[in-house]
């Protein structure tokens, strides 16, 4: 018979006999699949209807019915007709996954011989292997490991499902839930699945069996998990542990079971903080209740006693007075407030539930209480000792947190480094406790963007770069030791706005080693150029830059000079930031115009003595690359000729110099506050803001050539860089 190709929407290739199907045969060969009508199908086929249609609800095409009912002489028939092996029902399913669900290891294998990937998945992330173990199909299961199916892969879910943390999980978990405790054996014990492993939500295949609503061969899953190691202190929704969730099922040999184990944690909470012995008592289950006592568990979690009572549950109370349960036991205070605002209501939630104690630290690993990632282990809140804290955890043998400590205890006594309250260590963590601060400074940028205002005095971030700066120099000089690991996210801001300094696991102790101290100042540069920028260029971009690129970025000149200095500070690197605290940059504005009056009412400046020191320094450079470059023209004109005027009887006007322009600032700054010049303080308005805009690179030249003279004496003080100096003299 002679066939032609037949197009259809799926993109699949049919054949066609000497008219076109009608829409209703085509529909009548998903029906003769499903009722197994081999000859009714191949008419239909002959007679041109498209082989790869799609019914509307989910999408199930002619192969997938086929494969779905286990014929192979219909998969063979429409895969000669060119049925597409790989086409994709609705949720993504392949004719491959669905011979895997069904578990028919003939059909897979035709499908392997045509290309199908033993891996592939659908829109959900099941596999192949994935449906052989949810539906307990062993010969299936065998097949595809043959073949390569990755046994521990996890799921991946479509982006919007990841988001609510749905997917991760593996085909151990799929085996547990559905109760197949021979598919169980047979993944742990001859493929080598990760029995540890869990899915986005944190649950491990234990979690899953627990959840599972049919508890199909519950105890001997449970068994099969515990035997091979599985973490029975892991927590599924809700924060419930495998203990809580035993409980709440009422199965007391499951409670025995997991009681028996070493490392089980009875006291663990769920997110409401009730434990495993408070449900048990809520839900009048003596016996597990009894268990649960003789086994040690806690009776300082909840009003135990009083539940009971509200139960008419009398044998219960007898019990658990019994064991030691109060009366009456004493709720927080009910008028108790956080002190930190940002997150007041998880540490509200936290300070009202129960947790069992970590030596004196209460604290809850859980995400409602996360306050970042890190790649040891996280940071969460917490209280030691009653004081807010944030917790960042260690495994107890990590290096980086001895250093933490050290530095942490060293710098106990500054305000400028986060402050360390102690440490707990418990069953191979290590708990470092410390000042609980509001946001980073990556944080802090993102709200400061917005209001900033081009052209004008940038407080925000001179003094943010203020305080950094002092925190490194202390850490440098005063406590000897090296940062490492300068960045934003290292940066904190506490409940009054103060910069603190944090995250010291990858400090050094000093040694000598000057190209640490280069680290932290390079580190430092990128800082600076980050805070100016608001944070607009992602710091680790501007970090893998070139140093030589500083200039590329619109910033004044005082912010390039301090960050050329941290770049190459020269031969007193240890030293150098002791040095750039009195830099330009940290001065305010008004400052700046002081300083510059102050060097203008020097003597040899005022009455113009050519061959004073303080001339040759300031007249050292052609002025010619310079904003005041023929700097009378640059002045308003009337303000010029009413300052010029003074001069009308001596003749001794304004020049183009240097030396002139300061005693100009100087004499302006003088007189511009008389009644008779408000015309000109009209004009000029502020002397300070007027200076900067109109000669930006003054108060840096002016800088560069008297910081190492006597002169310095003018320049504002290192410890208080934004208070101006009083006018010596007149």
């Amino acid at each position: 018979m002679e066939t032609k190709g037949h197009n259809n929407p799926h993109g699949g290739c049919g054949f066609s006999g000497n008219r076109e199907a009608s829409e209703e045969e085509e529909l009548s060969l998903i029906e003769a699949v499903q009722k197994k009508k081999v000859n009714r199908l191949q008419q239909l086929l002959e007679r041109g209807a498209d082989v790869n249609v799609g019914e509307e609800k989910g999408g199930w095409t002619p192969l997938h019915n086929a494969v779905q009912q286990g014929s192979e002489d219909m998969v063979e028939l429409l895969l000669r007709y060119g049925a597409n092996p790989h086409q994709r029902k609705k949720n993504g399913a392949t004719p491959f996954i669905t011979a895997g669900q069904e578990g028919h290891v003939n059909l897979l294998q035709i499908f392997l011989s045509k290309g199908a990937d033993v891996n592939e998945c659908d829109f959900n992330g099941f596999t192949a292997f994935m449906e052989a173990a949810c539906q307990g199909n062993v010969e299936a299961l065998r097949f595809l490991f043959e073949k390569g199916a990755n046994v521990n892969l996890r799921r991946e879910a479509r982006e919007n499902q990841s988001q609510l943390r749905k997917g991760g999980a593996t085909a151990l978990m799929d085996a547990a839930e559905n109760g197949h405790i021979d598919i169980l054996r047979i993944l742990l014990d001859e493929m080598g699945a990760e029995v540890n492993a869990c899915d986005n939500m944190g649950r491990n295949a234990l979690i899953h069996a627990l959840l599972s609503s049919h508890g199909r061969n519950m105890e001997d899953i449970t068994r099969l998990l515990l035997d091979h190691g599985i973490d029975v202190n892991v927590r599924g929704a809700g924060g419930k542990t495998p203990l809580i969730l035993a409980v709440e099922k009422k199965h007391l040999g499951l409670v025995e079971m997991l009681l028996n184990q070493k490392c089980i944690e009875i006291d663990d909470t769920d997110r409401e903080g009730k434990t495993a012995l408070l449900i048990a008592v809520d839900l009048k289950l003596k016996e597990i209740t009894q268990l649960l006592c003789d086994k040690g568990a806690s009776m300082d979690c909840g009003d135990l006693v009083g539940i009971a009572r509200r139960n008419y549950d009398n044998s219960l109370v007898k019990l658990l007075l019994h064991y030691g349960a109060k009366e009456h036991l004493d709720s927080p205070a009910e008028d108790w407030q956080p002190q930190s605002s940002h997150w007041g209501e998880a540490l509200r939630k936290l300070h009202g539930i129960y947790r069992h104690m970590i030596g004196k630290l209460k604290i809850f690993m859980v995400e409602d209480y996360k306050i970042a990632d890190t790649s040891k282990g996280g940071i969460y809140l917490g209280f030691y000792e009653k004081q807010e804290v944030a917790v960042k955890l260690f495994p107890e043998d990590n290096i980086g947190a001895p250093k933490e400590i050290s530095c942490l205890q060293s710098c106990r006594e500054s305000s400028n480094f986060v402050t360390f309250y102690g440490s707990e260590n418990h069953r191979g963590c290590l708990y470092v406790c410390m000042s609980l601060c509001e946001q980073t400074l990556e944080d802090l940028l993102e709200v400061h963007r917005k209001e900033a205002v081009e052209d004008e005095e940038d407080k925000f971030g001179r003094d943010v770069l203020l305080s950094l700066f002092k925190a490194v120099q202390e850490l440098h000089l005063f406590y000897g030791y090296a940062h490492q690991d300068l960045q934003p996210r290292n940066i904190l801001i506490d409940s009054k706005n103060a910069v603190c300094l944090a995250d010291f696991d990858q400090s050094i102790k000093w040694a000598g080693n000057l190209q640490e101290i280069r680290r932290d100042l390079e580190a430092l540069g990128w800082l600076v150029l980050y805070v100016v920028k608001k944070g607009e260029i992602p710091f680790e971009k501007l970090k893998a830059g070139n140093n030589e690129e500083v200039d590329q970025f619109s910033l004044t000149v005082e912010t390039k000079d301090l960050i050329r200095h941290l770049f190459c500070p020269g031969e007193n690197v240890r030293g150098c930031l002791s040095n750039l605290l009195g830099h330009p940059f940290f001065w305010s504005w008004e400052s700046r115009c002081r300083t510059l009056q102050n060097v203008g009412n020097e003597s040899d400046i005022k009455i113009r003595k050519s061959n004073s020191d303080i001339l040759k320094l300031l007249h050292s450079e052609p002025p010619e690359h310079y904003s005041f470059n023929k700097w009378t023209s640059k002045i308003d004109k009337n303000v010029f000729t009413k300052m010029n005027n003074f001069y009308r009887k001596s003749g001794n006007f304004y020049q183009d110099s240097v030396g002139d322009l300061l005693k100009f600032i100087r004499n302006l700054g003088e007189h511009i506050n008389e009644e008779k010049n408000k015309s000109m303080k009209k004009t000029i308005g502020d002397p300070s803001c007027y200076f900067q805009k109109t000669f930006p690179d003054l108060v840096i030249y002016v800088y560069n050539k008297l910081q190492n003279t006597e002169y310095r004496k003018h320049f504002p003080q290192p410890n208080n860089p934004t208070q101006p100096q009083c006018d010596r003299g007149g």
